[in-house]
């Protein structure tokens, strides 16, 4: 993608004109401007200097009295799927561009592309011709976050050698992505952010050297790792530690990690503190275990391979609000930035097992969440845009109920889908509560969800003298109530609450859901050995 269109040409334009723009512009060409009446083409000497040209020049420079159009030179026949999306606000979360982007159709692929620009750029392939015309049509030009878009296409090679119907089918989101801007340090790697952050707790002397002056140092952080980092400085006020989350790639992730680390050892050299700073990860109960391993080998390993000492909180420090332990590593800051990276590899292949776990149980369910009435505005966006976004990312249908009185305090939000789709609405649900500080900045959302299981089954939900709801708190660090004396609805169902944590709420509900099917086997079952029914003698 090296050849340049260049358009908007005033007819005096001769290629004298082009040569001395792209001179003073500091950018080289690999063969002379050809120039034809309004427009003309010129060859890069490789793709980096062409986006270049495009960042610098295009709707920039103004020849005889006309700003020059400067796009990629893309032949009618290679216009088809793929585009490029520049402009882009340099700290942008990815997901806000997943929800944008899957608007329009099904996105095969979105790899970022190397600039030294400050905003960031995207190749976007969509899964058909039609998708990606209207993408063009309705991003070109669009405002994100006072940015505007400007999107163009991109040779698509292998589409135009293709048979549509041949073409392979995608999914509402996204495959690979590309490598990171320069300046990136590690090179931080070709893939999706994972939904899961990584949580840290830091001594809140060194949150100040952490931000930095007017937020300067944890702005480079997040720009050099493509991160999104929050810094819970609000909150627990007088704590001797504060909370912070990092949202990005793994590699991103262990990027800002390390920085972080770094930042706190020079600080602790400049005012002369002499304790050990070790690193420190939060991390949801659910997926201890797992990192702990049998008998220990998982963290064996992992202390042995890193050369640090790494111990974990005692399960008596967890509550219904604090679902997390604290795992300590302690080391230089090389070793514990290797320890971050494989205990972080192992929670993330838990959470993604819990995931596919989700997506086996592949059943439609409805799960009705209960959010602060004031919230309701701003999950539904103007227009209904962020609840219609929110849907669509999610794969889920999200409606919110009347009010039951025009002074009340929580309303019902109706989320119908499969199991993924229901961790990804509540999920966002509960981040949206927290962004828009719909609860204290001193504690976490906590809500109620309610889930609907057939009468017959409450019984098996709340157990032996409650052992099984009690055995599903511990586990879960939710409150689980299944209200004595309900009257089944005309479905002949009754509702279980759950209140808690975002993590906390997921894993009793799909809990709850196991034990439903198992349930509904145990009942097949019983048909089966019963036979057809007797017709009876007359």
């Amino acid at each position: 993608m090296n050849k340049l269109y260049i358009g908007n040409l005033s007819e005096n334009a001769v290629p004298s004109d082009l040569e001395s723009i792209f001179k003073d512009a500091k950018i080289p060409v690999a063969g002379p401007f050809l120039v034809k009446t309004g427009y003309a083409f010129v060859d890069c000497p490789d793709e980096s200097w062409a986006l270049k040209a495009i960042e610098a020049l295009s709707g920039k420079v103004e020849l005889h009295g006309k700003l020059i159009e400067v796009e990629h030179s893309v032949p009618k026949r290679q216009r088809i799927r793929k585009l490029q999306i520049r402009n882009i606000p340099p700290h942008l979360q990815w997901e806000v561009l997943d929800s944008l982007l899957v608007q329009y159709g099904v996105v095969e692929s979105c790899e970022q592309v190397n600039t030294d620009s400050e905003t960031a750029v995207v190749n976007v392939t969509y899964s058909s011709k039609d998708q990606a015309r209207q993408a063009l049509d309705k991003l070109n030009g669009f405002q994100l976050e006072n940015f505007t878009l400007k999107v163009a296409y991109i040779p698509d090679e292998m589409a135009a050698q293709q048979n549509p119907s041949q073409q392979p089918r995608g999914r509402r989101g996204f495959g690979q992505r590309g490598s990171s801007r320069q300046g990136s340090p590690g090179s931080v790697s070709k893939q999706k952010p994972c939904d899961l952050p990584l949580r840290l707790l830091v001594p809140t002397q060194f949150v100040g050297a952490i931000i930095g002056k007017e937020g300067a140092t944890i702005r480079n952080i997040t720009k050099q790792t493509q991160s999104k980092i929050d810094v819970h400085r609000k909150e627990n006020a007088g704590a001797a530690e504060k909370s912070i989350t990092i949202l990005s790639t793994p590699e991103g992730t262990s990027a800002a990690c390390k920085s972080i680390l770094e930042i706190m050892h020079k600080e602790a050299q400049d005012i002369k503190f002499t304790e050990e700073i070790p690193l420190k990860i939060l991390a949801h109960n659910n997926f201890v275990g797992r990192l702990i391993g049998k008998e220990g080998r998982n963290l064996k390993k992992i202390e042995q391979d890193t050369d640090t000492k790494i111990t974990i909180s005692p399960l008596q420090e967890l509550t219904l609000y604090n679902p997390e332990r604290t795992i300590t590593v302690k080391g230089n800051v090389e070793t514990c930035a290797k320890a971050e990276e494989e205990i972080m590899k192992k929670i993330r292949e838990s959470y993604e097992n819990d995931i596919a776990s989700m997506n086996q149980q592949s059943e439609t369910e409805t799960v009705h969440l209960f959010i602060p009435a004031l919230s309701v505005g701003a999950i539904i966006g103007k227009q209904g845009q962020h609840i219609k976004q929110l849907s669509r990312f999610a794969g889920a249908s999200i409606k919110i109920a009347p009010a039951e009185a025009p002074d009340a305090k929580v309303r019902m939000v109706i989320i119908t889908g499969p199991p993924e789709a229901q961790f990804k609405a509540q999920g966002r649900i509960y981040g949206k509560i927290k962004e828009e500080n719909f609860v204290s900045p001193k504690e976490e959302v906590k809500l109620e969800a309610h889930i609907r299981v057939p009468s017959f089954a409450a019984g098996r939900v709340i157990g032996k003298g409650g052992k099984t709801v009690n055995e599903l708190q511990n586990l879960s660090s939710a409150e689980v109530v299944v209200p004595r004396d309900q009257t089944p609805d005309e479905n002949d169902q009754v509702v279980v609450k759950i209140t808690g944590h975002f993590y906390a709420c997921q894993v009793a509900q799909r809990k709850i859901q196991e034990i439903l099917t198992q349930v509904k086997q145990h009942q097949q079952q019983k048909a089966l050995q019963s036979g057809p029914p007797q017709s009876r003698r007359k």
